[in-house]
Parts: C-alpha cells; structure tokens; sequence
C-alpha cells in the first residue's frame, strides 16, 4: 500500500473524475457540483432497468434446482485444471482414480470462491468510489455498480453453499491484489485495477465457464452476472478514452507502469500451485512437487498456446489494456511474448462475453417487462450450443 503521508497523485485529465479526500464529507454539499451534473454515464445508469435480476427470486435463478453429486460428475473439463497438465499429479490419480472427480470439482470450488472474494473486492471498491468522485453523474454511476456487485456476492455464495457448504479463503496474492486496489488512494488506480482488469478478467473467466463447464446452474449465473459486468467494464473504457490521451509521456509511464504490475501479479500467480496448497493436501498430493512439476510443464510457449483462445482470462485482460492504448511500445514486447497484437487490431473493440451478455439481456426483458418473448428461446439455445 501507498505510503499515507506521501502526496496523492491523482493524474485527473477530465472533471468527471475529479476527486475529492475520502474523509471530507464538506466537498459532497458544496452546491456548485450539482449545477455541473456529467451525462456521461446516463445511458448506463439508465440501462440498468433492462438487466435487473434478484439472486433471492427463483424467477431469475434457482440455486435449489439441478442437483449434482460431486464424486461422480464433472463440473469442469480437464483443460480448466491446471494441474492435470502435471506428470506427477497425472499419475497420482492413476493410482487413486476415484478421487479425480471430487479433485477436480474442489478446484472448481476454488475457482468459484476466488470469483465471489473478486466480486467483494468489487463491490468495497465501487462504494470507495462513492466516497471520492465529485462528480453527481460519476458517483451515481459507482452507487449503481455497488448495488449490483452486491447482488454478485449474494449468487456466488449462495451458488458454492448449494454446491459445496461453504467457499474456500481468498489465496494470498488475489488477496494482496483486491486489498491494493481497494485501499489505493489514487482513483486511476482503483479504475484501471478494478474496472479495467479485474472486470476484464472476470468477464473472460465468464464466458469460459458459460462455454465450458458442464453445470447449467453455472452457465445461467455467469451469464446473468455477464449483464451486469458488461457495462461495469464500460465504465473503465469511459475513463480510459477521456483520460488515456491526455496523459503527458510522464504519466501515461506511472499508468503503464501500474497497469503492467496488475497484470504479472495475475498472470504468474491466480491459478499457480502455490495458492491452493490445502487442497493437493486434501487430496494425498506434495504441494511443492505439484509446484515443481507445473513449473516444468507451464512455459511461456504453452501460455503464448493458451492465449489464442479468445475466452483465455488473460488474453482479455492483455486486449483491455490494448484498447485502451495503456500499452505502449515501452512495454508491447512483455506483451507479445503471449499474444499476437494484430490480431486485436483485426478483431476490434467488442470483447468477449459481449454477445452472451446481449442474450441474457433480451432474457430478462421476458422477465422484467414481457416483452421480446423469443427472445428466451434463443438464449436457452446458445445455452446448448455451448454445451
């Protein structure tokens, strides 16, 4: 964390996101903020009304329905485990194959658990933003967000109580990371952490699980969660498009800088070994050949494989920061060594999980205001064509 006596940085290029000391209330009723209203984030805000879900509705999602036995069904495939890419825990399992499926579905737990502790670091930030930015339109937008990172934290734990009783602690550096950002004084910080790769990263993990896993209890909460998550992502490109420009060589190198520091924390440590030791434990497994073992399998060719997928995690956050034009040569060849930037330039701004968020958009218009009534039909049809 910033040392607090060290001046605060704030690098503001638009008003709209002007900040104010967390801990001078005096500024929010000075009468001259609300003569000067921002409309840039009104179509958001309004937007709202059209993807609204209630986690405690059964209308929405039932977290009581689709049973599943953890010892004898998959909810993952083996290609989401990273460590069944491993000899050595290939072969423990070959030895006790009646534990493979129950290991695999404690990953998955895992994975989960990590999401609603991402969705909780979103939600505290969202409000902090409330506390800071000046701006009615801005901190109206940030009430907004709170309120629908909250409803996120209510389905994910109440989607890993009705699966496995209880979540799993956060792993050590997520936790480091999600409390940096939080705590960071800087509203950049908070906007290109949070809003930017956090939620980058959290809508490419999304639309892996819609696609990917064998759970349809999953597939319906991610992508009710993509609605939300959608727009929360365009809230950080706002920003980016207002402020990225404007920056003076000196500060476009200190947001670089951060934005590059997020992404090696995530890309070298979210699934690493080393932070679900407790479960190889669990399972009979050495934690430290486990990480031996992954260390020799995962290389930067296979990351470099991985991140042609366009659902990869991290090619997405990787296509966020691109977009954005937080990337500059300075730092494009760190980049390169796991994606190809021309395919960016060919593909454009639309990122991934933006078309199953439409989908589940025109669902909940059915629900909602009744109207658009094929529209159910088409997303329960995208449902099984990813399966």
């Amino acid at each position: 964390m910033a040392d607090s006596a060290a001046p605060i940085r704030q690098i503001t290029k638009d008003e709209v996101y002007d900040a104010v000391p967390p801990t001078d209330f005096s500024q929010m009723l000075e009468i001259d903020r609300h003569l000067n209203r921002s409309t840039a984030f009104d179509k958001i805000i309004s937007a709202t009304h059209d993807h609204f879900w209630d986690p405690l509705d059964k209308k929405y999602i039932d977290f009581e329905s689709e049973p599943w036995d953890l010892d004898t069904q998959d909810l993952q495939p083996d290609e989401m485990v990273p460590a069944l890419l491993t000899d050595y825990v290939q072969a423990h399992f070959e030895k006790h194959p009646e534990l493979r499926i129950r290991f695999k579905n404690e990953i998955a737990r895992w994975s989960m658990s990590a999401i609603l502790h991402g969705e909780q670091g979103a939600l505290n930030l969202s409000a902090s933003l409330c506390h800071v930015l000046r701006d009615p339109g801005a901190q109206e937008y940030a009430a907004n967000q709170t309120r629908e990172e909250g409803r996120h934290v209510t389905a994910f734990a109440k989607y890993i109580i009705a699966r496995w009783g209880s979540p799993l602690p956060a792993g050590t550096v997520l936790a480091g990371l999600l409390q940096e950002i939080v705590h960071a004084p800087e509203v950049y910080k908070k906007i290109i952490g949070m809003q930017m790769l956090v939620e980058g990263l959290a809508m490419g993990a999304f639309a892996t699980i819609f696609k990917e896993w064998e759970d349809p209890l999953a597939k319906k909460l991610t992508q009710l969660v993509m609605t939300d998550e959608a727009f929360h992502h365009k809230f950080g490109k706002i920003w980016a498009d207002r402020t990225i420009p404007k920056l003076s060589p000196e500060e476009h190198e200190i947001v670089e800088n951060w934005a590059a520091h997020c992404f090696q924390t995530l890309l070298f440590n979210l699934v690493a070994p080393h932070q679900m030791t407790a479960i190889y434990v669990q399972f009979g497994l050495d934690p430290e050949k486990v990480m031996v073992s992954f260390q020799e399998a995962v290389t930067d060719d296979m990351r470099r494989e991985n991140m042609k997928e366009g659902t990869n995690i991290f090619r997405v956050l990787v296509k966020t920061l691109w977009n954005a034009g937080i990337i500059t040569e300075r730092t494009a060849a760190f980049y390169a060594t796991y994606v190809n930037f021309d395919e960016f330039k060919a593909e454009g701004d639309e990122m991934v999980g933006d078309a199953i968020a439409d989908e589940g958009i025109q669902y909940l218009k059915t629900i909602n205001f009744g109207i658009n009534t094929g529209a159910l039909n088409e997303v329960k049809a995208a449902a099984v064509a990813a399966e």
